[in-house]
């Protein structure tokens, strides 16, 4: 399902797979979280020469965590005033932190930075993160994952281009909200028979939700071949301040 609805995948080879799932268990061990299985985890790797995101499984904790895609992303550039370093750890998606839907609006800049319209905004609450300006420090951010402007920025996702959030393909914020994946949360709710607006009624949501994001910074020295960088092209057609966006 991945391969068919997900149009920017990336070809990780089976031995980064088997590293990554050995990273994305040691993290969630660090969190009281190494028996979690029965559940889709999202991991992202922050590194400025990776700038990636997987979806990763295991049926039991015995089990190894198989990768299910991968996609590229951007995650926070530091340097200029109000951005942040994504922030690392494991962090719960959660109905207490309500998702909500772009309205496909543009910026001063003229840049739709939650992507067109009725895209859904993950919305993971306040975390803490790393001051990408002035002499550093941690502040608190509003941290969120979302689809970006699919005419102008999704091309060059890859980089470091946000302003501490993660931005995603539009077809993979389709793929996650249409699956449900990081869900769990919000089927809780639902069976309990509350009724949620930024739910649509197509939904398919598979029988393995889960709840957590998990943000890793491999701190590559080189860029991997299956992590390529943007185009020149793609970047050239950039616009001025298009990092300002979320």
């Amino acid at each position: 399902m991945f391969t068919k609805d997900v149009t920017r995948r990336l070809k990780v080879p089976a031995t980064e797979q088997r590293a990554y799932a050995e990273r994305l268990q040691t993290t969630l061990a660090e969190h009281a979280l190494g028996n979690l299985s029965g559940q889709y985890v999202v991991m992202v790797d922050r590194s400025a020469n990776v700038q990636a995101l997987f979806i990763y499984f295991r049926a039991a904790p015995a089990d190894t965590w198989q990768m299910i895609g991968a996609s590229p992303v951007s995650t926070g550039r530091p340097g200029e005033y109000d951005h942040f370093i994504t922030p690392l750890g494991v962090f719960e998606h959660t109905p207490a932190n309500m998702d909500f839907r772009s309205e496909g609006t543009q910026n001063e800049n003229h840049i739709r930075g939650y992507g067109k319209r009725d895209m859904r905004i993950f919305d993971l609450g306040w975390a803490q993160g790393e001051r990408g300006w002035g002499k550093g420090g941690i502040s608190q951010m509003r941290f969120q994952m979302h689809a970006t402007d699919p005419d102008r920025l999704e091309q060059v996702l890859g980089i470091r281009h946000s302003k501490g959030c993660v931005r995603i393909p539009a077809s993979l914020n389709t793929f996650l909200d249409h699956y449900g994946i990081l869900d769990a949360g919000y089927v809780a709710l639902v069976e309990s028979g509350k009724s949620l607006w930024v739910l649509k009624s197509d939904r398919e949501v598979t029988p393995w939700a889960g709840r957590y994001i998990v943000v890793v910074d491999s701190e590559r020295k080189s860029r991997p071949a299956w992590s390529p960088l943007p185009g020149g092209k793609a970047r050239a057609k950039v616009p001025a301040a298009a990092d300002t966006a979320d």
